[in-house]
Formats: structure tokens, sequence, C-alpha cells
């Protein structure tokens, strides 16, 4: 059986396939493809149609504005996938605004010639579907019982840190904003995440998608515990926006503010790849809600305590 030549256009099924052992039949990725660090060498085939540089306000009004014209924001290349002649194309159907779309894809899939590649789109909403698209991308890829061992062992460790979380005398009560300006707090798998890392999520549902937020609804909630983990942002751009939630009245009135409990977490490589790694974003909580009895060894790379201004 010849083994099939993927092409990735979303960072967590990439790290998916990796899971799986099949690196080595990765010949395209998506321009934010960048784990494991041996696919930096292929071809990219996407790109975005925005610039995604600049603050959290302006690439919300970029995006907002290309929805409005009917535009997607990522564009498909359909030349490279041509030349590449996949099997198999990975891509997504959860979100148009975070990666290329379903119907990005197959509409490339329809100009190419020579090739008939099978569309696998991934659908996650919550944790249970992130297992079912992984065993997907394994029966796509020929390999369905390393997908169930994937998918076990990492069921595994969830279930052993939430009994290390359960034991512990607390469970702060936790905000995560998902985007600065304008607010936005994070659901779909993320609920489920600080609840395995023993704290009780706050503004969103599991399963649910992210919904946007009112700075009066934060201040009702005053949360123990904010995480700030905006959508494709690393650490140090998202400590470069930290001054827009500062400069708004209501933020230093915020108990977690008052308390030195923001938290600062790198997102793009985290909690927004619904793939293997959220078994790391699950510790990465652990460690800032129960910081004596989680040492997973995040802080600094995944993690930041927020100091605030000066």
């Amino acid at each position: 059986m010849v083994a099939a030549r993927i092409v990735s256009l979303i960072p967590s099924a990439t790290e998916i396939v990796a899971a799986l052992d099949c690196t080595d039949r990765l010949v395209g990725r998506s321009h934010e493809c960048d784990v494991p660090t041996a696919v930096a060498t292929l071809p990219i085939c996407s790109e975005p149609r925005i610039d995604v540089n600049g603050t959290s306000r302006q690439i919300d009004d970029r995006v907002k504005a290309a929805l409005q014209d009917a535009l997607s924001v990522y564009r498909v290349h359909t030349d490279v996938l041509q030349q590449l002649q996949p099997s198999v194309i990975l891509t997504q159907a959860q979100c148009d605004v975070c990666a290329v779309n379903l119907s990005d894809v197959q509409e490339s899939v329809c100009e190419l010639t020579g090739c008939d590649p099978a569309v696998v789109s991934l659908t996650p909403m919550q944790l249970s579907d992130v297992w079912d698209d992984i065993r997907r991308v394994a029966q796509a890829l020929d390999v369905p019982a390393k997908g169930d061992a994937v998918v076990a062992d990492l069921q595994r460790r969830l279930k052993e840190l939430r009994t290390l979380t359960a034991a512990q005398p607390q469970r702060p009560c936790v905000a995560c904003i998902e985007w600065i300006e304008p607010l936005m707090v994070a659901g779909n798998w993320i609920p489920e995440l600080v609840d395995v890392a023993g704290g009780e999520s706050l503004l969103a549902v599991a399963g649910e998608h992210s919904p946007w937020l009112e700075w009066d609804a934060l201040a009702a909630a005053d949360p123990d515990r904010i995480v700030v983990v905006p959508c494709g942002f690393g650490l140090d751009r998202t400590a470069g926006e930290m001054s827009t939630l500062e400069s708004h009245p209501a933020w230093s009135q915020l108990r977690a503010v008052q308390n030195g409990h923001v938290y600062l977490i790198d997102g793009h490589h985290y909690f927004n790849r619904p793939g293997p790694r959220l078994v790391e974003s699950a510790e990465i909580l652990a460690e800032i809600l129960h910081p004596t009895a989680a040492r997973f060894g995040h802080e600094g790379t995944g993690w930041r305590r927020w100091a605030g201004q000066g």
C-alpha cells in the first residue's frame, strides 16, 4: 500500500500527524504549522488575506471587514497543492477566523488535476471531539490502532492530573480571556481543561463557541484567577497587549488583579490548538491554580505571571 501524501492546513492536525508517527508522510503545511520543527522545510500551502500584525483591536476590525465583504480570512495556494499531489488534506470546520476553512479547501480540490485527495475536516468543540478527530485522522492514514493508543495515553494523563488536582483543598474560580479587544472568554474545550486542572471556569460553557464578554460581566464574576490566552498570540505578544486591559477602569478593581493572580499563557502553541498538547495546556493551568502540587516545568515557556505596569 502506498503511504499517504499529507497536506495539513491547521497546526493541531500537524501535531496529530506527528503523534501518530506519520510526520514523514507530510508533504505540505499551513503558514502557521511549526510543531514539530521538522515541518519548517515543507512547502507552505496557505496564507492570511489580512495583515495579522497589529493590536487585537486592529486584527478584529480587519477580520470583520473581510467577512462583511464575503471574503475568506485565508487563502489556499491551489498551485502548490497541484504540485504536491496530496492524497489526504487535513483542514477544519470549527472556526473560519482561526484557520483555513473546509469550503476553501473544497474549492481548491475541485481545481486539482491528477489527484483526488481525501479531505478530512476536524470539528472540535470539546475534548471528546478532539479524541474523535485523532481517531479519524488515524483512520485516514491507515493507522487506526495508533490513533486508539494516542487517545488512550492522552486520556490517561488527564485522568492522573484530575486525581492530583481533586485532592487540593480549593478550586479557584477562573476567567480565561481568549481575546483582549473586544473582550472574549474562552469556550469550547477550555472550560474542561480548567475543570481537570482543579478550577471552576467562569463565563463560558464547555462545548460551546467562545462568547464575547462585557466588562460588567467580568467585574460581576470577579474571578480568583485571570488567565490571558489570546488566540494565536505567544507570551511576548500577549504581554504587549496588556496595557489595553490595564487602561480599563474596571481592571484594577478585579480581585485577581489586586491579589497578583493574573497570568499570561502561550495560547498560540497550547490552548488554541485542539490536539495532543491540550494535555500540556491542562498542566499549565494546574501549575497556575495549584503551584505547590502541580509542577510540570511549563513556567517561563508556556506561561508566566503578569507583574503589571512597571
